[in-house]
Formats: structure tokens, C-alpha cells, sequence
């Protein structure tokens, strides 16, 4: 269960978040905190390991680039230059993929990835597939992952001209995603949850 920082009823912001050195991880949505520790199962890792691979290796000489945790994406309501004060939203996705070069300064990305990629864990699951979702299709990020090692599933949830996220498509173990978003690229998924 993610547990929120000490004071839950009190707002934060950004700039509060940089002043946490107590070696935890940390999340802020709308302000409030929190705690993303402990440190993701192997199995998790080992799926991220593999997406990861594959996103690189497409992406090699390519405009976009890709993350991983712990990598800070503040979502900010205007694209104007936003005081650290003034952001209440940031997370460390699993997996992310910025095209726009002009987001990415050396704290991390400042607005929306292109592509989010969350692998459910036993103590962030209900956030990833609820409140994050929410987060994430609020603030337009076109494609949102979610990775079932359990079920060895990805559901696949693409912005919709209406805002919202559609009907998501489903991968299994055997089948391959292609990512149109940023090309002709396909993950194979034998290769992620073999």
C-alpha cells in the first residue's frame, strides 16, 4: 500500500519534493504525496529490462528518447515557464518516451511523454490502472501502457481527439505491439515475457 508522506492533508509542490532527501522515493499528484518505496519486485524489473531494450535499440539515432525509473515527468496545466513552486504533479513512470526535445531539461521531462509504460506491482497497482490513468489521459499523453506480469498481458490505451483514452487493446505473451506512434516499430513480447 503506497503510504503518503507525513501531513497528507497538506498540499505540496515541487519544490517541497526536492527537498526530500529521506532516500525514498517519492510521487506528487495534484499535491499530494507519495511514497513509491519499496523497491519493485525482480520479475518487474526484468520486464522492464526487456521493453527497455527494444524501445533503445528502435529509437538509436531517432528524435525521440527513451526513460526509465526513477526519471521525474511534472505535468504542468500551461506550457509556459512554470515556477517549481507553482508544480503539484510529478511522477517517475516505469517507462517513458519523449519526442519533443523542448520538454526535456536536466531534472527530467517537464510536461507530457508520448508514450507512458507502468508495470503493475502489488502495491501500485490500483494506483497505476486509476489514478495515474486519470493523470495521464487529463494531461493528453498519447499512448499509456499498462504491463500485467502476472497475467504476462499489456493493455494499450491511445488519446482520443475527445481527450479520453479509448478501449484499450490487448497483447499476450505471444503477440507482437506495433508502435505506430513512433514508427514501424513492434515490440515483440516473446521476447519480454519469455
Amino acid at each position: 500500500m503506497l503510504q503518503p508522506k507525513p501531513n497528507a492533508n497538506e498540499r505540496h509542490s515541487y519544490a517541497d519534493y526536492l527537498t526530500w532527501d529521506d532516500g525514498k522515493r517519492w510521487e506528487l499528484i495534484d499535491g499530494q504525496s507519495f511514497c513509491m518505496s519499496p523497491s519493485p519486485m525482480r520479475q518487474h524489473q526484468l520486464i522492464s529490462k526487456r521493453l527497455e531494450r527494444q524501445l533503445d535499440s528502435y529509437l538509436l539515432d531517432k528524435r525521440c528518447e527513451m526513460y526509465h525509473a526513477p526519471f521525474d515527468v511534472r505535468f504542468v496545466e500551461t506550457e509556459d515557464d512554470v515556477a517549481d513552486d507553482y508544480i503539484d504533479t510529478v511522477v517517475q513512470p516505469d517507462i517513458v518516451v519523449v519526442c519533443d526535445p523542448k520538454k526535456l531539461d536536466d531534472r527530467g521531462c517537464k510536461g507530457s511523454p508520448d508514450l507512458i509504460i507502468e508495470i503493475l506491482s502489488p502495491s501500485t497497482s490500483r494506483m497505476d490502472m486509476t489514478v495515474k490513468f486519470e493523470l495521464y489521459q487529463r494531461f493528453g499523453v498519447k499512448e499509456y501502457w499498462i504491463v500485467h506480469p502476472k497475467d504476462q498481458t499489456i493493455l494499450v490505451f491511445k488519446h482520443l481527439e475527445s481527450g479520453m483514452y479509448g478501449v484499450p487493446d490487448r497483447y499476450c505473451a505471444e503477440d507482437s505491439i506495433p508502435v505506430t506512434l513512433l514508427g514501424d516499430l513492434v515490440i515483440d513480447l516473446t521476447r519480454v515475457f519469455s
